[in-house]
């Protein structure tokens, strides 16, 4: 695959990938993906915060919408802060917030978490399942980092700096990082690698909006 498969860039090197948390606030009577289900397929009227209209958080609550068979409602802040407040607050039911950015409520208990959204479970919370595990199967939502340099940049400088930043990627102070500070956890590809990566990614994210009718 070329490497200005997006936009003007050429994919350099995918650096991290890290799943979202679901979280709802701790007086809704939902203590698992499944209670939750069965709210949002009742006549609990539920609703979800996002990061903004088009965002990875709304698009992830989308997609479980549509694979769960609930009809939550969409209510947009400006950005992930205002989202979580909203939450604390009792404004909305539910947030399919970043680790990073939701997991401190968690541990103060101002918010309960019911799953992470990835494939597999976080190394950053071992004990809580995935969405596909507790009741969604086939679920996955991850949000990624990655290092892009503009289009039609060298292949070899392209190849050279994935090489350079694989190897930091392996020191330990690194992955550490990442992980307690994103809930991160690395990944080490190829650019061709990465720009597959991409394009699946898009073509993933097209389809819920395309489902869900998403707008900016």
């Amino acid at each position: 695959m070329p490497y200005d498969t997006v936009n003007s860039f050429a994919p350099v090197s995918l650096v991290g990938t890290a799943s979202y948390l679901l979280v709802v606030h701790p007086s809704l009577p939902a203590k698992s993906v499944k209670e939750l289900i069965g709210l949002g397929k009742g006549h609990v009227p539920l609703t979800f915060a996002s990061s903004g209209v088009a965002s990875t958080t709304h698009l992830a609550a989308e997609l479980f919408n549509s694979m769960a068979g609930t009809k939550m409602t969409h209510v947009p802040y400006k950005g992930g802060g205002p989202a979580n407040t909203a939450l604390i607050s009792g404004e909305v039911s539910c947030y399919f917030g970043s680790i990073s950015g939701s997991l401190p409520h968690v541990k103060a208990n101002r918010l309960r978490s019911l799953a992470v959204t990835g494939s597999k479970r976080s190394s950053a919370l071992p004990a809580l399942p995935t969405i596909a595990e507790a009741g969604v199967p086939n679920y996955d939502v991850t949000g990624w980092f990655g290092m892009l340099a503009p289009a039609g940049t060298p292949n070899d400088i392209v190849l050279g700096l994935n090489a350079e930043i694989s190897k930091i990627l392996q020191l330990s102070d690194i992955k550490k990082r990442l992980l307690e500070q994103e809930g991160a956890e690395v990944v080490s590809v190829t650019p061709a690698g990465f720009a597959q990566f991409i394009g699946t990614e898009l073509k993933k994210y097209l389809e819920i909006v395309r489902i869900s009718g998403a707008r900016i």
